[in-house]
């Protein structure tokens, strides 16, 4: 019989796993600052081994806002409803929370009959890009950690404290770089190692001539192609990616269940698509 549990540190590594299966692409390093999200955020459904089979991410953000991922049935086990029991149930953990979610637009009708709607859209935008330092630009320091989590939910229009508090931590496999003019900081943005290639974000920018110098910069941090994930909203760091000649390969729709956030930049790009 199919039980429902939460998930260990080790278990969300093996999802990341399957999250790549399926054509994701996650980070090389992201299972440790999705956990620090939410450590009672992320949910399986075992066989009678206690094996996972299914697996699903409701993590609580903050006392208003959670976000909904990694929703990921094995193949042979699809179909037999145990993707729904999971599903309703990891919901719970979310509480009177608002709750958000970047999914395939095909789902969408399923993600309506759970009472979200759609809020607009994202488009992952790739391509490869020549890297240029700038001497403008450099690594954050610990002690601007805090900034930038503030300056992120001004973009994205909710605060994610304990996930970026470790996603803007160095790593081998994920930087974090930011502009800073006479004592101001006018943009930043996070670029990790996946897979395959590199991903970009969030990018939080001021204006348009730093999101150009951040992309151009992060792309000097690891080698391959780029992603970037750009809210609908966002329509100059969109006219950049173009100028960059960044072609749209998919697009999620971002839905929600209760009341949406607002973002209030045009220069904006999704931290990631599995945690918001």
């Amino acid at each position: 019989m199919t039980q429902i549990r939460t998930a260990t540190l080790a278990e969300l590594e093996h999802i990341l796993g399957w999250a790549s299966d399926e054509g994701w692409n996650p980070g090389l390093d992201d299972a440790e600052a999705f956990f620090k999200a939410d450590p009672h955020g992320f949910f399986v459904a075992v066989d009678q081994t206690d094996k996972p089979i299914a697996s699903i991410s409701v993590v609580n953000h903050s006392p208003e806002f959670a976000f909904l991922g990694l929703y990921i049935v094995k193949p042979e086990f699809r179909g037999q409803g145990i993707g729904f029991a999971l599903w309703s149930q990891a919901l719970k953990h979310a509480g009177a929370r608002t709750v958000g979610l970047d999914g395939v637009e095909a789902q969408q009708a399923n993600y309506r009959s759970s009472g979200f709607v759609n809020a607009g859209g994202t488009s992952r935008y790739a391509g490869t890009l020549d890297g240029e330092r700038h001497d403008d630009i450099r690594d954050v320091a610990p002690h601007q950690v805090q900034t930038l989590i503030e300056m992120e939910a001004r973009g994205s229009g909710v605060s994610k404290p304990a996930y970026l508090a470790r996603w803007f931590s160095q790593s081998p496999t994920r930087s974090t770089i930011l502009r800073e003019t006479h004592g101001q900081i006018r943009g930043f943005a996070t670029i990790r190692a996946c897979r395959s290639g590199s991903k970009i974000g969030p990018i939080v920018a001021s204006d348009s001539d730093t999101a150009s110098k951040l992309l151009a910069h992060a792309a000097t941090k690891f080698d391959g192609p780029l992603t970037i994930d750009v809210p609908d909203s966002a329509n100059e760091l969109s006219k950049i990616c173009q100028k960059f000649d960044f072609r749209v390969g998919f697009r999620t729709a971002r839905m929600y269940r209760g009341k949406a956030p607002t973002s209030r930049s045009d220069l904006f790009a999704v931290t990631s698509l599995e945690l918001g």
